[in-house]
């Protein structure tokens, strides 16, 4: 949710924050602020809206500092503006701390700290917790400031990544985490705090990345980390970033998200990068290999994720089900971890997410392990807490996703679940000319991924005769009802038009009732084995004057001549349509943002990465 960066070092630390704050303003943009020490005196500056907000108050009000943090925000207590806005300051205007997370018990705290004289400005939970810290600091007893966070964070109830400040130990930074991603890049002399490594790059490529229950003490020449409830020190290992700063850029493309879903020429590929046997007409995963027989002998499988990767999740119940023959059960993550369901060690449970670092997701992980169940990840970012937690998994290697909206990590979260699918069913009998099939398709992906890009020009001109419509219908049979989900969550996601996303033989019972000559329908039609039951539901939307846009790998003359618009894609195996069909609908969503006037890359209310329940 919330973007954190802190420094300590010799550098003037104020350009290094803000450009860290620019790299993670995917995680929230409701507000942004910076704290510093400046000769041995904290200096802050804070403002509601966008990091170029804050940008343009501190060019207005220059400001040095060796030792400095900023945070950029997504709004969970107190609405969006310049009180709430973080960094929080105690009443002394000594302590300084931004946070990412969701502090459960404030209202508890803050009632003691109002019974102690304490007053409070704005409407968070974070400023409850540098309230606290304050008067555990400035008690008279003389503990340090590492002391005193590391006492209210025994006290503290829920969900925190935390860097804190203070000017009575200017040469001392404190950070620590439970439940909201950190990392500490380590460079000469200096170091780095980041909620993810993007901000570090450019500086070093050495990174620890905290774990929950961790905190670090930091000056310029040293960290030490250590338990935050029982002060045991830990040594960790450091570990090299693999990313480049042209990844995390988006070039001459005016949109991350339009970058990201050209970047599906070759992000697919890279996922599939030697996990394809041809020979054998199988893949290779070779990081969950060794738990291959507990998938297969599972009494079930549960999939679980949230948004998107929910979606991903859909697609990989239909796969696994067709190919391996194992039950499958899709759960959204923030149910899942709240339900009585059914789970012992003959359970397998898949965990999907982009960042790795999802709550709700992390949360099931950990239900499903406390009763038993084997727990495998499907992650894009290497190095983050799904992987770490997880008793194997896949990483997707889409390489940085920048864009709010989900695209190149949803296409390659379905084509894992598309090998893993095939892997399963080989070891099962599934016929090797079958599975070369599939694989010949998989190979071919990123040409038809080229080709699509190249039919953008008709894209547009769809999105102009339908940008001013208010309600958008997706249809989808089988395999390609989540695909309809999905398509329907992008145009929701970034042009703010309300969608749905519905089983085609569902539209009868209610939907329907909806459609009229102002209503576009965007109906996934694949040439397969029911087509001719995907052309019955187009003829009843056309009946109701619908405006149909067909997606398809093979249009013929009654299809052509029931749709409105046809956008074509390669034709090829019904088992990656899916993939193919999904970036059509990605372009679409796009082009119909940019029409609208709407923020493509930071859509409002949204953030990247959700690590709040």
């Amino acid at each position: 949710m919330c973007g954190i960066v802190g420094y300590i070092g010799s550098r003037d630390s104020v350009p290094i924050l803000l450009k860290g704050l620019k790299r993670l303003e995917y995680r929230g943009y409701d507000s942004a602020g910076i704290a510093l020490i400046n000769e041995k005196k904290l200096v802050h500056l804070k403002k509601a809206g966008k990091v170029a907000h804050l940008q343009t108050l501190v060019d207005d009000t220059p400001m040095k500092g060796t030792v400095g943090l900023a945070h950029t925000r997504w709004a969970t207590h107190g609405e969006p503006n310049d009180i709430n806005a973080h960094p929080h300051v105690d009443r002394s205007g000594k302590i300084a701390i931004v946070h990412n997370g969701i502090i459960e018990n404030f209202q508890s705290l803050k009632q003691v700290l109002l019974s102690q004289g304490v007053s409070f400005t704005s409407e968070t939970d974070s400023e409850v917790l540098v309230q606290f810290i304050s008067t555990l600091y400035f008690n008279g007893n003389s503990i340090t400031f590492e002391e005193a966070v590391r006492s209210a964070l025994q006290s503290i109830v829920g969900a925190y990544g935390i860097v804190a400040v203070c000017e009575d130990e200017p040469e001392t930074l404190i950070a620590a985490r439970m439940g909201s991603p950190l990392v500490l890049g380590i460079g000469e002399g200096e170091y780095f705090l980041a909620s993810d490594a993007s901000p570090i790059v450019e500086h070093t490529r050495n990174v620890i990345y905290l774990d929950d229950g961790e905190m670090v003490k930091l000056t310029k020449d040293n960290h030490i980390i250590s338990k935050i409830h029982s002060n045991e020190i830990v040594t960790k290992k450091l570990t090299e970033i693999d990313l480049s700063i042209e990844e995390i850029e988006k070039g001459e493309f005016p949109h991350f998200m339009l970058k990201e879903i050209h970047d599906q020429s070759h992000s697919i590929t890279d996922t599939m990068r030697g996990r394809l046997n041809f020979d054998d007409g199988t893949t290779n995963l070779g990081g969950i290999a060794d738990y291959i027989p507990n998938l297969l002998s599972a009494s079930r499988i549960y999939i679980t994720a949230c948004g998107t990767s929910w979606h991903a999740g859909l697609i990989g119940k239909h796969l696994i089900e067709d190919y391996a023959q194992v039950p499958v059960h899709v759960e959204y993550a923030s149910e899942f971890r709240y339900r009585n369901a059914i789970i012992d060690t003959n359970t397998v449970l898949i965990a999907i997410s982009q960042s790795g670092e999802t709550a709700d997701t992390l949360a099931a992980i950990r239900k499903a392990k406390e009763l038993g169940a084997l727990t495998l990840g499907i992650c894009n970012v290497v190095g983050s807490t799904i992987p770490r937690e997880t008793d194997a998994g896949i990483y997707t290697h889409a390489g940085p996703e920048i864009g709010v909206a989900s695209t190149k990590a949803f296409t390659a979260q379905v084509t894992v679940l598309t090998m893993l699918a095939l892997m399963l069913g080989r070891k099962l009998g599934v016929a090797k000319d079958r599975g070369q099939n599939l694989l010949n398709a998989l190979n071919r992906i990123d040409e038809d991924v080229a080709t699509i890009l190249q039919s953008s020009d008709q894209i547009k001109d769809v999105a102009k005769q339908t940008m001013d419509v208010n309600n958008f219908l997706y249809l989808g049979r089988g395999i390609n009802f989540p695909v309809a989900l999905e398509g329907a969550l992008k145009l929701k996601e970034i042009s703010y038009i309300h969608a749905e996303g519905y089983p085609a033989a569902e539209m009868k019972h209610g939907p329907i009732a909806l459609i009229d000559e102002n209503m576009p329908v965007v109906v996934i039609a694949p040439n397969d084995a029911i087509f001719s039951k995907i052309l019955a539901n187009i003829q009843e939307v056309k009946a109701r004057k619908g405006i149909v846009i067909t997606i398809t790998d093979k249009p013929n003359k009654e299809l052509i001549s029931l749709s409105d618009y046809v956008l074509k894609v390669p034709q090829t195996h019904q088992h990656v349509f899916p993939i193919t069909s999904s970036i059509i609908l990605q372009l679409l969503a796009y082009e119909l943002a940019v029409l609208r006037g709407c923020d493509v890359d930071m859509p409002r209310n949204l953030a990247k990465s959700v690590t709040v329940e």
